[in-house]
């Protein structure tokens, strides 16, 4: 008979896109609330990768990440990814910027083998994860450093997030050694 393993727990991180620096502050706020402490927040990058966003969001976006503290199953990707889609459209109504949908939130988790991001899409590299939501790994983490696929985003395959996530990662090794003492 086959032994089912136990699921390890993930580290939650998740990005921001925003129109403006202080839309990327009140959405800050927002995730704090929902998920609790973070312990590591990233640089703001400009968002200047894609202009696919840019009807929405408008021209001048920024991107930033922000990992959680506590650590999460990883079962909870769908509901989680249901719920930043509520605090977008919570934010869109409450933000006042000319733009439909002036934050996205891009939830996942890492692992110490990879990246994964949750989606509302289907494509061929996703995987649905119930509750009409999909998931991808989205980079991998192989003899310390960090591979793309052909699907990966530009902004994530131009490495520019590389060291955060590299530092994340290491967090999260610290917090699974600390856990099994």
């Amino acid at each position: 008979m086959w032994e089912i393993q136990d699921i390890q727990p993930v580290k939650l991180i998740v990005g921001i896109l925003a129109c403006d620096e202080r839309a990327l502050e009140i959405s800050r706020g927002v995730l704090l609330d929902a998920y609790g402490t973070t312990d590591l927040i990233s640089e703001v990058w400009p968002f200047d990768m894609t202009e696919y966003y840019e009807s929405e969001a408008g021209p001048n976006m920024v991107r930033q990440f922000m990992a959680f503290e506590n650590l999460i199953d990883p079962g909870r990707l769908a509901a989680i990814k249901h719920e930043t889609n509520r605090m977008e459209q919570d934010l869109a109504t409450s933000l006042d910027t000319p733009y439909p949908r002036p934050i996205n939130f891009d939830p996942g988790f890492i692992e110490p083998s990879k990246l994964v991001l949750a989606s509302t899409k289907n494509f061929a590299h996703r995987i649905y994860i119930g509750d009409h939501m999909y998931a991808e790994v989205t980079l991998t983490y192989n003899k310390g450093r960090w591979e793309t696929f052909p699907f990966t985003f530009p902004d994530y395959k131009s490495g520019r997030y590389n060291a955060y996530l590299s530092k994340m990662r290491q967090m999260l090794v610290q917090q699974l050694r600390e856990r099994k003492k």
